[in-house]
């Protein structure tokens, strides 16, 4: 009997022993998991700030390319205008030359006319390069876009 009851303490320590480390297994994964939950929770958080910046980004290029296209479009008008004048001016020019009349003043106004035609495609072309920039820009931003949807699918197929 004293054998046998020998026998069970031995079984009953070691039973002791194995609850207690799976007791502290199971204290280990859970606080395990609640790290995990914490860190997805600040991921999820980050990713959304991630977007809403973006999305503000988007925004306002979206706006300076609104406003880039107005300028080019002003710009246009602009060149229209005064390559009208040009011409006008390159008639008066011919007609004061068949009179040789005031044929210094007509130069002149040409060359006005030309150099304001000159400054007016100069801004053009720069208002046109900024244009073409943003929307590049803006290629760049839908395309971080599409690869976060990526990450977000790939994120919630991982849960």
């Amino acid at each position: 009997l004293k054998e046998e009851n020998a026998v069970l303490r031995s079984k009953i320590n070691k039973l002791q022993l194995l609850s207690e480390t799976q007791a502290d297994k199971m204290r280990k994964l859970e606080k395990k998991l609640e790290e995990n939950k914490i860190k997805e929770e600040k991921e999820a958080q980050d990713l959304e700030a991630m977007v809403q910046h973006v999305e503000q980004n988007l925004q306002l290029m979206t706006k300076r390319a609104v406003k880039a296209e107005n300028s080019a479009a002003k710009l246009r008008q602009e060149n229209a205008l005064l390559q009208a004048e040009l011409r006008n001016s390159k008639l008066e020019n011919e007609v004061l030359r068949a009179g040789q009349v005031g044929l210094a003043t007509a130069k002149q106004n040409a060359e006005v006319a030309l150099q304001h035609l000159l400054q007016v495609t100069t801004s053009s072309r720069a208002s046109i390069r900024q244009l073409l920039s943003g929307a590049e820009s803006l290629q760049l931003v839908a395309d971080l876009l599409k690869s976060i949807d990526r990450i977000s699918e790939v994120s919630e197929d991982g849960q």
